[in-house]
This record gives C-alpha cells, structure tokens and sequence, in this order.
C-alpha cells in the first residue's frame, strides 16, 4: 500500500531538525518548569530534581542555539543573577507540540486501547 503522501528529501531534513530541537529526555521537562515559572538555573534544578547541574546546562545551552530560550545576565545587580526566558520564535512551538500530543495521544490508544492514558512513572523523570 502506497502512503497518501511521500515526504521529499529536503522535507525529511527539516522534519529531522524539528525533533532534534526537543529531543532529549530532558527539554520538554525544561519548557514545562520554564512555563511555570522557573526561569533561573537554580529553580529549575529544584523542579527537576533528578537532573544534573552539567545535563541542566548542557540542555539549556542546546535550547539556546535553537532560538526557543534566551539567556538574561543581571549584572545591574550585586551580585549579578541570571534568568532565562522563551523567545518570541518559541511561541511557534504550541501548536507544534499540542498537535504532537493529540497525535501520541492516538497512538498510544492504537497501541493499548485498554489502558490508553496509563503512563510508566519509571520512563519519565
């Protein structure tokens, strides 16, 4: 059976760069905490326990390279604070991501029509 549609070479790239973006176990973690309000490095830490100060770090910086956070220096203050906050670019990705969970939502009914929302608290942190 042929698929309705077939994905050009050049589409399979930027679909490949759009998953990278969040890919991780922790990014998705991070823009939650960060929508709650978590916005310096030391509230994130305490809202995601179980990561490390370096993995918190190096998923920070990778959120950074990609547009979706920016990092804010207070050095007008003593001692100087850094916070971090979503760009305006980041705001493309909502509907990206609710559409990601109303499709993984399917998914997993397709997969286990009994129990469709049960989540394993050993796979998340």
């Amino acid at each position: 059976m042929k698929c309705e549609k077939i994905y050009s070479d050049t589409e399979m790239r930027l679909l490949q760069d759009a998953l990278y973006v969040l890919n991780g176990k922790w990014k998705l973690y991070i823009v939650r905490a960060m929508a709650e309000g978590n916005n310096r490095f030391s509230d994130l830490k305490n809202t995601l326990k179980s990561i490390t100060p370096r993995m918190l770090s190096k998923e920070l910086k990778e959120l950074e390279v990609n547009h979706i956070i920016t990092k804010v220096v207070h050095e007008e203050d003593y001692p100087s604070w850094t916070e971090y906050r979503f760009t305006d670019y980041s705001k493309a990705l909502a509907p990206v991501m609710d559409n990601l969970i109303t499709w993984a939502a399917s998914h997993r009914q397709e997969l286990f029509p009994a129990n469709s929302l049960t989540v394993d608290s050993n796979h998340f942190p």
